[in-house]
């Protein structure tokens, strides 16, 4: 059986990608991957979507790869005009587990008019990343 593979990617530098790992994996319960990489590759995460695919890499496996990079990183903090957006399960869970962890709730869970439990909150690196959760079986659209 062929692997499916996205038609694009968007690569995300990240500090840790065990920390990245437990957070979009252990925390919001996502279908994270960990590569197969040859020896000596960069290991890499990915979060396969359908059409797009998010690939995290280690920042400092970008920077030994693109030297030009580390200055635009060293300029730039991590996760500035960049907003992730996942619908979840157990939205009430999630927030229990990103309390617990110390992990900023940017706007707390709430339930929108249409129908959608929604929560905004930072992973580990500084990414802002919007939950969703169908709410009494109504759709986004409110259907």
């Amino acid at each position: 059986m062929k692997a499916r593979r996205a038609r694009h990617s968007i690569q995300i530098s990240v500090a840790q990608l065990a920390v990245t790992e437990a957070f979009y994996g252990g925390i919001l319960e996502l279908p994270v991957q960990r590569s197969l990489t040859a020896p000596g590759a960069p290991d890499h995460l990915m979060i396969d979507l359908g059409e797009v695919a998010l690939v995290f890499v280690e920042e400092e496996d970008v920077i030994r790869a693109h030297p030009v990079l580390e200055t635009r990183f060293s300029m730039f903090p991590r996760g500035v005009g960049m907003t992730l957006h996942f619908e979840v399960s157990d939205i009430e869970g999630i927030r229990d587990a990103l309390m617990e962890e110390g992990l900023e709730i940017l706007y707390p869970l709430e339930i929108k008019p249409y129908g959608v439990k929604e929560m905004w909150c930072f992973d580990p690196d500084g990414y802002l990343v919007v939950l969703d959760e169908s709410s009494a079986g109504l759709s986004k659209a409110g259907k």
